[in-house]
């Protein structure tokens, strides 16, 4: 307590002299005696003039003010729909279902495209179902960009992608590498065609292999009408 402390007396000695049950439980503007009570019979001018009452004044405790609300870091991953892959790529585009599809080019502006890694197809291009084509592989197998562009994500926000790298490679697309073992690369950097990005693996998948998708304005498209032939 700290009037203890200000008048210089035991703490102990100010609840006897006053009675406390709780020396915290104080009321505002109560009296508290802070030297010792004056004997029958005693000089009555020296309890007089040390018998002074404080003024409890209140203290606003950090606990008892509101603690501030924390918005972010957000933890953990959300589950895959087209607004969550828009807000991991805003600049993405979420096609409106009021919106019919438009035709798909045979190519894109320079080029055609690489083969990320060299194993088999093991799933098709379903939009419905799968929205790339699932290459198997073995852990540590390399993942290479399909063409040139700029990282704008690498993480694992995006539930059942894993461990994700996606490339911006103009205004209307991209490309996604999903399930890799390990990411080497970082959103912002510049990537050439052909550029190792990754190593294949099975995160967030029952088997090694590496889900690759080819974006046009948002919308997955078949990468076979892309891939040249091998």
């Amino acid at each position: 307590m700290g009037i203890s402390r200000l008048y210089g007396q035991n703490l102990n000695d100010l609840i006897v002299w006053n009675g406390l049950m709780d020396p915290n439980q104080l009321r505002v503007g109560q009296e508290v005696r802070v030297s010792p009570p004056v004997a029958p019979g005693g000089d009555t001018s020296t309890a007089v003039a040390v018998a002074q009452p404080v003024q409890i004044q209140p203290i606003t405790s950090p606990s008892m003010t509101e603690a501030p609300v924390m918005h972010e870091p957000r933890g953990g991953r959300q589950p895959y729909s087209d607004q969550a892959w828009a807000a991991i790529r805003p600049d993405a585009g979420v096609p409106s279902p009021s919106v019919a599809p438009q035709p798909v080019p045979p190519a894109v502006t320079d080029a055609k495209w690489l083969w990320p890694a060299s194993g088999a197809i093991i799933a098709g291009f379903n939009e419905a179902t799968n929205k790339g084509v699932d290459i198997a592989g073995n852990p540590g197998d390399p993942v290479i960009a399909s063409a040139a562009g700029q990282v704008v994500y690498s993480g694992s926000g995006l539930r059942g992608y894993g461990k994700l790298v996606i490339i911006k490679h103009d205004d209307d697309y991209l490309t996604a590498y999903a399930h890799n073992q390990n990411l080497l690369v970082k959103e912002g950097d510049s990537i050439s065609k052909g550029q190792r990005i990754a190593e294949l693996g099975s995160t967030d998948a029952d088997r090694p292999k590496l889900h690759f998708e080819i974006r046009r304005q948002g919308r997955p498209v078949d990468p076979m009408q892309y891939l040249p032939p091998r």
